[in-house]
């Protein structure tokens, strides 16, 4: 046990309950494979009581006035502003990625918490004219209810926040799950709300088998709408689940981000900013950029220069100066990636550099840059949610969009070219939801975040993300 660490609890109407007479599992630190504590999960008992506590919460919270919400998740964003150092310190040990990223993460949940505050104070209804002088007709924009939040462990604070403050400021209760392996980053969001003034069970935070606590939930009549952020086959059935009480979900599922880097690209720019974004967290980010289809001409110069770019990159403890690249988050991560880069090379792929799980404690595995890898690789179907970058040649544009918008996802692509008419073209044809031209920053809170195809439905954050917590009800009066 790290007494770096928090107690773990789950959160309950208000109360922080312990693992006793509970089941559990370990919380493990990635870069070194020791137990940091033990994650209490919920029983069915639990679950009926977050239930009870949410549905009589939201008729406490949704006629609280949009002013008064937002003062409590502006309070909210300040204390995690705040408690900054000590929350960015819990992800790192527990999520394992470079400790200058964790300090973006923490900033940019508190970000979301203030940006939606403001935007819960906006759900503006509107007076429609009539056909008859005598009637009144209006359209209002009510909470839709309480919400049933599922999110993973690669983003342990922006991805609970991004729901929860949307959720919060429209005014409706949540129970949400988060990632069982990174729990005291989401825990220490929570006390941040609870200390902010928000009343007991609007909020309720709870943990264990992921689908017995889904089935539970989603089946609730209390329970009008549901949000997931993880992979395919989950959001599937999950959105199934949703289905059987024709409730609406929201889904921000996996991806395999093609990048487009033209012959009249900055090579240099696109190598370094690549290198960087491909490897930030450790490739674990559903919207980093994982194939790199580079024009022919320009393909052998990129690839020298990606390869430096990422060998230049230092791994190491998250907690460690100068760290960029921390350990794959649990060992399930660290096998499939081992089995992916295997697969490649067993069928022709070139390894420029990597390709192997680096030598100590924890679950490191070198940046791994794969080239010429064939189609029929599993890498190339597979969303490589891990330290592979893939380099590819192509010669038109045409060429690369074939290849850009095979797969079933769609969530982000990037392009690279000096070329406008080049950008505009690229950008209306790729197929993603969320397009980065000569840059790679897509996640600010006041922009929409979301995909298309396979990588789900629904954007959250920006004024679209409030949309889906919220409800219209047209009323016609004489």
């Amino acid at each position: 046990m790290s007494n770096e660490y928090d107690p773990l609890y789950l959160f309950i109407d208000g109360e922080w309950i312990d693992a006793a007479q509970r089941d559990t599992s370990p919380v493990v630190n990635p870069a070194t494979g020791s137990v940091l504590g033990h994650v209490p999960h919920a029983t069915t008992t639990d679950l009926e009581r977050a239930l009870h506590a949410s549905e009589r919460a939201f008729q406490l919270w949704r006629e609280t006035a949009p002013y008064e919400r937002a003062k409590i998740l502006k309070r909210a964003a300040e204390l995690i502003r705040e408690r900054a150092p000590h929350i960015e310190r819990l992800l790192t040990l527990e999520q394992g990625k470079a400790l200058s990223e964790s300090r973006y993460e923490v900033a940019s949940a508190a970000d979301y918490f203030e940006w939606f505050a403001e935007e819960g104070k906006r759900t503006y209804g509107r007076v429609v004219p009539s056909r008859r002088p005598q009637v009144q007709q209006l359209v209002k924009r009510q909470p839709i209810g309480p919400v049933a939040a599922f999110t993973p462990w690669n983003f342990p604070a922006i991805t609970p926040s991004r729901k929860l403050s949307a959720a919060l400021a429209a005014g409706c209760p949540v129970i949400i799950k988060p990632g069982e392996e990174c729990p005291a980053t989401t825990l220490a969001i929570a006390r941040c709300l609870q200390d902010a003034g928000l009343p007991a069970g609007v909020l309720q935070v709870v943990f264990g088998v992921p689908d017995a606590i889904s089935a539970q939930l989603i089946a609730s009549p209390v329970i009008r709408k549901v949000t997931f952020t993880g992979s395919v086959p989950v959001g599937r059935l999950l959105a199934a689940r949703a289905a059987e009480g024709v409730k609406p979900i929201s889904l921000e599922l996996g991806g395999h981000g093609p990048v487009l880097v033209f012959a009249d690209a900055d090579l240099d720019q696109a190598a370094q900013l690549g290198a960087a974004n491909r490897f930030r967290g450790t490739g674990q980010i559903c919207i980093s950029s994982t194939r790199f289809l580079v024009q022919r001409s320009a393909y052998p110069g990129f690839a020298e220069k990606f390869v430096a770019a990422t060998e230049a990159l230092k791994v190491g403890d998250g907690l460690a100066p100068g760290t960029q690249v921390g350990p794959l988050s649990n060992q399930r991560q660290l096998e499939k990636i081992e089995a992916l880069v295997d697969d490649a090379v067993r069928r022709g792929a070139r390894v420029l550099t990597g390709g192997k799980r680096l030598d100590g404690p924890g679950y490191f595995y070198a940046p791994t840059v794969l080239a010429d890898v064939p189609g029929e690789a599993r890498v190339m179907h597979e969303e490589p949610f891990g330290p592979i970058a893939l380099l590819l040649p192509f010669d038109e544009l045409d060429d690369a969009l074939v290849e850009a918008n095979r797969l079933p996802y769609g969530l982000s692509a990037y392009i690279f070219t000096r070329d406008a008419r080049t950008a505009i073209q690229a950008g209306d044809r790729l197929e993603a939801g969320m397009i980065g031209i000569n840059h790679f920053s897509m996640i600010v809170s006041e922009l929409p975040f979301g995909g298309m195809k396979e990588s789900g439905y629904g954007s959250e954050g920006g004024a679209e993300g409030i949309e889906h917590y919220l409800t219209t009800k047209f009323i016609s009066q004489v």
